[in-house]
């Protein structure tokens, strides 16, 4: 089935693919990746996700925690926490192949009900598991219906439904519960991180977020840290530096216009606070970013 299931995802993203390798769908969430060689570091910081790979293989960080994985595995991501990933095994004769999808915490929640699931607490936010059969087989199910489009307002949200059971079911099960446990410390912070996401670019306003989660500013900071790895400070730095690198290897922008679009005040502070992260300053990472994509071209 997984083969059947590597065909399937093989022929959307061939045909739909854009220069990034990446093929979104008409179904939220759902989203499969082509890679025709080795990549260079991508950095993210990852909504909720599974990601069923199908061919090849991929690196991922977090923290201190390395995840080394190939076809028949699976990558969970619980919450929202910044990733280092890299393809590590991907050629024009054998691309590296995955589907990506997003964990509704809204179908999460009404599974567990009728589930009858016990709450977990919150683990290490990502890991790798054998993907299992009964997940591979909805993943299928889900992608023929983009080959029959009229049955997609039909059948699209029981498939979606029945994916997330089936990961509630297996092994990633404990790890997920957590998103759907109404006010659990997941859901709190949740609501926290989209004010964030939303307002990157204004000045951080603690009161604001812990408001936001229900907690008192000292209890906020402790919970945000322990699932997402990082300070609310530190996880709006990192949102920054990413968007000003997308904004210059998608639009063009230069290093000024990134810097102030994301929310800085000074070039010479974001040239700073980049280079610590991606490595090099803005222009020397853009510039070797753009040839890797040149010759993978």
């Amino acid at each position: 089935m997984t083969t059947t299931l590597l065909e399937t995802v093989r022929r959307y993203a061939d045909l739909h693919s854009d220069q990034n390798g990446t093929a979104r769908t008409p179904i939220p969430g759902l989203t499969a990746i082509r890679a025709a060689t080795r990549g260079q570091l991508q950095y993210a910081i990852n909504r909720p996700l599974v990601a069923l790979v199908l061919q090849g293989r991929k690196r991922v960080t977090m923290g201190a925690h390395t995840f080394d994985f190939g076809a028949g595995e699976s990558l969970l991501i619980s919450a929202d926490v910044p990733t280092v990933s890299q393809i590590t095994r991907a050629s024009a004769q054998l691309p590296y192949y995955s589907l990506v999808v997003e964990l509704d915490p809204a179908v999460i929640a009404s599974l567990i009900v009728e589930m009858n699931l016990a709450p977990e607490q919150q683990g290490i936010p990502v890991r790798v598991d054998p993907t299992e059969s009964e997940v591979a087989d909805a993943a299928l199910r889900l992608m023929r219906l983009l080959e029959r489009p009229s049955s997609l307002p039909v059948l699209q949200s029981q498939f979606v439904r029945e994916i997330h059971y089936w990961l509630l079911a297996g092994r990633h099960g404990a790890a997920i519960r957590a998103l759907g446990v109404a006010d659990s410390h997941a859901q709190r912070i949740a609501r926290a991180v989209a004010i964030i996401r939303s307002d990157y670019a204004k000045p951080l306003r603690i009161e604001r977020l812990a408001e936001a989660a229900a907690m008192s500013p000292s209890s906020f900071h402790k919970h945000f840290r322990a699932i997402t790895s990082l300070s609310p400070l530190q996880f709006q730095k990192q949102l920054r530096l990413i968007e000003a690198r997308r904004m210059m290897l998608s639009e063009g922008s230069d290093v000024s216009s990134a810097a102030f679009g994301v929310g800085y005040e000074s070039v010479s502070q974001f040239t700073r606070e980049y280079g610590r992260m991606f490595g090099l300053s803005p222009a020397k990472d853009i510039k070797a970013a753009l040839g890797q994509l040149d010759t993978a071209a």
